[in-house]
């Protein structure tokens, strides 16, 4: 802990190690980011009166490989990127937490009770009350605490700002009152267990893991409940190529289009039962076709096809991060536009038939190719139906791409980004 004048010596309008590290090396980039933890400090200090604080940042995450293959328990990869949370705090020696985030009214958690409460699902508060009831259960210290907070990872975006609220949430308590001695991986499954515990939203858990991990990681889910998390050690930044994830816009909340995100891994499970398997990880691509006659009879042909892209998407993850662990990045790319095309025509999730008419991630997608082909790669990216597209852009056709893509989706729906080395952690300037 330190004061702010301390922190902004430190901080150097961004010129220092951990905010490069962080943010990149563009010396405008930095000093937006000196100024925007400035003002969250003076905040801080205005909301909670005292000049004794910690910084503490958590990243986005972009899924790179292996697209709807988690929920029957396949393999993925995923980065870290460089849109963040951050949070300025400190303890308050109470039994309260409180917590002010940028543009909404402050919340506190009382830690003298920790039970379920469905009536405040859904809320922030639910998943802190969450995180510090499996951290207690698990023999941690927690503690009363203020925060102040402010997001850049933007909501709908495909890039897991709830995943990075909890893993900053997790970090937080683990370097205020335990010295920091919870692991990534732990700090993870916590917040995982918090969105489905005390939030009430079943999920996977790529998104906490990438947030938490930080890097490029790759997550073997055949065990969900031991999920075997491997670092992948590349550097995309010396690639020259930039990642630019696009929002379309689209996507619906009525009863059909719900449904029809939910047969995604319905039916791919219908394919497993059928063969007498609870997912698609348990059974072959041969035992299907061997039996795909009688299959299709069941489940019809829709849930073949998804049933062939996890097969397909799931031994590409495996390659994909041999690839680049070799170095090999004109193949990985090869097959990121792979794990697209599969995803379009065998996986369906580009858009809803209820809304035919409206195509966005279709369109974003044909946009990509006349730009990128031969030369980058694309796909969507996330759940599809609506929402984002992911491209990987080389430096001389960057300005072209998003000049192109916002003429359609409008300014700023496209987020350059790159992979960061670190995940949810306290900054040690």
């Amino acid at each position: 802990m330190a004061n702010i004048s301390t922190l902004l010596e430190k901080i150097n309008g961004g010129n220092n190690p951990v905010f490069q590290e962080l943010y990149g090396i563009d010396s405008k980039v930095l000093k937006g980011q000196a100024d925007r933890y400035e003002a969250l400090m003076n905040e801080f200090v205005k909301t909670y009166g005292t000049d004794d604080l910690t910084l503490f940042s958590s990243p986005g995450r972009t899924e790179i490989g292996g697209n709807h293959t988690d929920h029957n328990y396949g393999r993925v990869l995923a980065g870290a990127v460089n849109l963040d949370n951050i949070a300025v705090a400190a303890a308050n020696g109470s039994d309260t937490i409180r917590i002010k985030s940028a543009g909404y009214p402050e919340f506190q958690v009382d830690l003298s009770d920790l039970s379920i409460d469905e009536s405040k699902f859904y809320t922030s508060g639910a998943l802190v009350k969450g995180i510090c009831a499996k951290m207690k259960e698990n023999g941690y210290a927690i503690g009363g605490f203020d925060a102040c907070i402010e997001g850049r990872v933007p909501k709908g975006s495909g890039l897991s700002s709830s995943a990075s609220f909890e893993v900053l949430i997790g970090a937080i308590i683990n370097e205020l009152f335990n010295d920091g001695k919870m692991s990534a991986v732990e700090n993870a499954i916590i917040g995982q267990w918090s969105e489905n515990n005390y939030f009430g939203k079943p999920c996977g858990l790529m998104d906490q893991t990438a947030c938490s991990v930080g890097g490029l990681i790759t997550i073997d889910f055949e065990y969900p409940a031991n999920p075997i998390v491997k670092e992948v050690d590349f550097d995309f930044v010396s690639t020259g190529f930039a990642l630019v994830i696009t929002d379309v816009g689209g996507g619906h909340d009525d009863p059909a289009s719900q449904a029809e995100y939910a047969s995604l891994p319905t039916e791919m499970k219908s394919v497993a039962a059928e063969l007498g398997a609870k997912v698609l990880r348990e059974v072959t691509l041969e035992q299907i076709v061997e039996k795909m006659p009688e299959i299709r009879k069941k489940t019809g042909d829709r849930a073949l096809l998804r049933a062939y892209h996890f097969q397909g998407d799931n031994q590409r993850v495996v390659d994909q991060v041999a690839a680049l662990e070799n170095n090999d990045f004109q193949s990985f790319l090869k097959m990121v536009v792979e794990s697209g095309y599969s995803s379009y025509m065998y996986n369906q999730n580009i858009f809803d038939v209820v809304h035919k008419d409206e195509q966005v991630v279709s369109l974003a997608l044909a946009l990509s190719e006349m730009i990128l082909k031969g030369s980058g790669a694309w796909r969507v990216h996330g759940g599809g139906f609506g929402g984002t597209i992911q491209a990987f852009v080389p430096q001389d056709k960057l300005d072209e791409y998003v000049k192109t893509l916002e003429h359609v989706y409008g300014e700023g729906a496209c987020h350059k980004l790159f992979i960061r080395s670190k995940g949810s952690v306290k900054l040690d300037l």
